[in-house]
């Protein structure tokens, strides 16, 4: 008889159980749009990568990472060729809109890319106020650095008037800025004039089948270099505490968790 009733409540208390342990929370999407430093790339050109690529790493499985970034798009053609508005209809409550354009934008030499800085403002307002519209979060982000030191071993600024036309929309509709421009310029200056190199797609002849005479790219990163400059964005997502999505960061496996052991004098004795 007591078996019985066992049998009757059971299921009722797995219920409870589980209305108090809560549903797991909502997926999210975080949407790239932007040029090739950040664009998915194919075998082709590898070792050529898009600091986008490594990104969905650094999150856990609640953030679903669309990178929609192209190689050679400015405000302007990314607007033109209807890559935009796709995603603004597949915007969720909740979603993230990173936003990182300038290099094809400023590029006088290229008619059919370039845009001026007074549209280029436009366009990134444009970009925040109908994420915001579908309650989506937008981030702007100033264009990362190409590599350019002067003689003295400097690195050059190499977006000024776009990184300023980024900071000033970003002032004026009280967006949160990621400054990518400033800060990679400082982690190039801290490798120096040649170990940047490793950041950027340099290559001498035959060092891979994809470019058998070499590459001399200082603007499309390595995979070393686009996984720097993720881990840039990563850190201001932490230091902004982006909501919902600060709180998404990837947790180490227990195996890794665990700190080296420490040896010679500063090792520990151990409990047998």
């Amino acid at each position: 008889m007591q078996t019985s009733w066992l049998k009757r409540l059971w299921p009722l208390a797995v219920l409870l159980l589980l209305s108090f342990a809560g549903a797991p929370p909502k997926k999210i999407k975080l949407y790239l749009i932007g040029d090739s430093t950040i664009a998915q790339k194919v075998k082709q050109t590898f070792p050529e990568t898009g600091w986008g690529m490594p990104l969905p790493t650094f999150f856990d499985s609640t953030v679903v990472v669309d990178n929609r970034a192209q190689n050679g798009r400015s405000t302007r053609t990314f607007l033109a060729e209807n890559r935009w508005q796709p995603i603004v209809d597949a915007l969720q409550e909740g979603d993230y809109v990173f936003i990182q354009f300038g290099h094809n934008d400023e590029s006088e030499a290229h008619p059919d890319r370039y845009t001026s800085p007074a549209d280029f403002r436009q366009n990134l307002r444009k970009f925040v106020t109908e994420t915001r519209a579908k309650k989506g979060y937008p981030v702007l982000i100033t264009p990362v650095t190409r590599r350019k030191f002067d003689k003295e071993g400097k690195q050059q600024e190499t977006h000024a008037p776009y990184t300023t036309a980024t900071v000033d929309v970003a002032r004026e509709l009280k967006v949160p800025l990621i400054d990518l421009d400033k800060m990679s310029r400082e982690l190039l200056q801290k490798y120096g004039v040649e170990n940047s190199k490793l950041l950027f797609l340099q290559l001498e002849p035959g060092d891979h089948p994809n470019y058998p005479y070499g590459r001399n790219d200082n603007t499309h990163f390595s995979e070393l270099g686009a996984r720097k400059m993720a881990q840039l964005v990563m850190s201001q997502v932490v230091a902004q505490k982006l909501p919902l999505l600060s709180e998404r960061i990837a947790k180490p496996t227990a195996k890794n968790a665990v700190p080296p052991a420490k040896t010679g004098k500063d090792a520990q004795p151990t409990t047998p």
